[in-house]
């Protein structure tokens, strides 16, 4: 088994930038490269199946989580090393990260900000401090970050919420940023 596991969070589609999927699929190949366990939603679909998929190509350990619900929807991928299936979302997301050292955030939709908000949350609360690191690829998360920086600005959050996250372009960028805060 990966002394590392790293939860990715991401959508369920392909997104309409073709980056996006270049995106998850090198995140999948650099996982396995580095010898870390890729910890997901256990979709074959959009980019989670992307980067499982790049993942297991490449030698990889995967470990999906997907609520019974989800199974036909996202296109259950049986063939991870672990395959979890919970009853509800809520499971899904608390075994996905008590099961990594550190979450990465790819392009996504709902699911994905929601569990990003949620992660996020937990940091601030204290319940965790895993490095959770966002890929801006082409841009995607400017949107987002602006928003965080409007509700520090207008007092709803600390600034130190910032500091609860990390933002990078590129996927080497975010590995680097992983080696560094896992070491």
């Amino acid at each position: 088994m990966a002394d590392i596991s790293v939860c990715v969070y991401c959508g369920s589609r392909d997104g309409t930038d073709p980056a996006y999927a270049e995106a998850a699929e090198a995140l999948g190949q650099s996982l396995a490269g580095e010898g870390w366990r890729l910890v997901y939603g256990a979709g074959d679909i959009g980019l989670m199946g992307r980067v499982a998929r790049s993942a297991q190509e490449h030698g990889g350990e995967t470990f999906g989580v997907i609520p019974k619900h989800l199974l036909d929807v996202e296109v259950g991928k049986r063939d991870l090393n672990t395959f979890v299936v919970t009853e509800t979302m809520h499971e899904r997301k608390k075994v996905m990260l008590m099961n990594a050292d550190a979450v990465v955030l790819l392009p996504g939709g709902a699911g994905s900000l929601d569990e990003f908000f949620e992660v996020l949350t937990w940091a601030q609360l204290g319940l965790h401090a895993k490095p959770v690191i966002l890929i801006d690829v082409a841009g995607y998360w400017q949107p987002l970050l602006a928003l965080l920086d409007h509700v520090i600005d207008q007092g709803f959050a600390d600034p130190s919420l910032r500091e609860l996250w990390g933002t990078t372009t590129s996927v080497e960028d975010c590995i680097a940023s992983l080696r560094a805060a896992l070491s």
